[in-house]
């Protein structure tokens, strides 16, 4: 049985070497742009190097997100990101943009890409779409339930990551355009405004309150770790924790717990 990998967040410097010293085998974090979560502090360039050094001075891999849409006129540029973190040894990057992901396989043949949740992949049609087109990995959307995963691997050869802790969201991976239709502010561009989160009500046609609480679409957090065991017996590559705008304590805290599961288990 091949060892799964537990992947730390991390939103800055502190929160990777957190990350590392709780136990992980490898950490995913951002560069200024082109990342998911525009609102965390992120790596500068010169960080970034730092920060894939540490990683592998501990054997510990360092995978990069590119999981936002790219516009036209930034496409120059994205690819000249690309092959900066490539030539500093990143191990794998993320991306949503399917555009790029073909220009980037076509221009870094060698470089390891994963399918970001941002991809929304949550059946077995998307997942050997992924692998017919020569994705390394698939990272499934969050939502994707214990069936659903177990019936994915036993009917595809691609490498499965699976969020086992932090945020869900009330809306499909990927797909909700609630916070770009109220504010201008779009998920798909690192700059969810996490609209779902805020306070609501439901009401009939003739305004009597329906919903209990007071926010009827803000979902509670993920926590699978009574659900470890499970995980490594489908056979999935990676269990990935959510938190790249959690603290360096948050980071350890969380981490340590899963890598204890995950050892027990073994």
């Amino acid at each position: 049985m091949k060892k799964i990998e537990l992947l730390a967040p991390a939103g800055n410097m502190e929160c990777l070497k957190a990350a590392v010293q709780a136990g992980c085998d490898a950490v995913y974090f951002g560069g200024i742009k082109f990342g998911a979560r525009a609102f965390s502090k992120n790596f500068t360039d010169s960080e970034i190097i730092e920060a894939i050094n540490y990683c592998h001075l501990f054997g510990v891999k360092a995978y990069i997100t590119v999981n936002t849409l790219i516009y036209d006129n930034e496409v120059d540029d994205f690819i000249k990101y690309i092959e900066f973190i490539h030539k500093n040894n990143v191990d794998a990057i993320i991306i949503q943009d399917l555009g790029m992901f073909d220009l980037v396989r076509k221009t870094f043949p060698n470089l390891e890409i994963h399918a970001s949740t941002q991809m929304h992949i949550h059946n077995l049609d998307g997942t050997k779409l992924m692998e017919d087109l020569g994705m390394k990995r698939v990272v499934l959307a969050r939502e994707t339930s214990l069936s659903e995963i177990n019936y994915i691997k036993e009917n595809s050869n691609i490498e499965l990551e699976i969020f086992v802790h932090g945020a869900l969201c009330v809306s499909y991976s990927g797909q909700c355009l609630m916070s770009s239709l109220i504010g201008g502010r779009s998920g798909n561009r690192g700059a969810c405004a996490g609209s779902c989160r805020l306070k609501y009500d439901v009401v009939d046609t003739n305004g009597k309150k329906l919903n209990v609480g007071n926010y009827p679409l803000s979902t509670k957090d993920l926590n699978t770790l009574e659900s470890v065991g499970k995980l490594i017996e489908i056979g999935v590559s990676s269990l990935k924790i959510e938190g790249r705008m959690k603290s360096k304590e948050y980071v350890y805290t969380v981490i340590s717990l899963y890598r204890e599961a995950i050892d027990s288990y073994y």
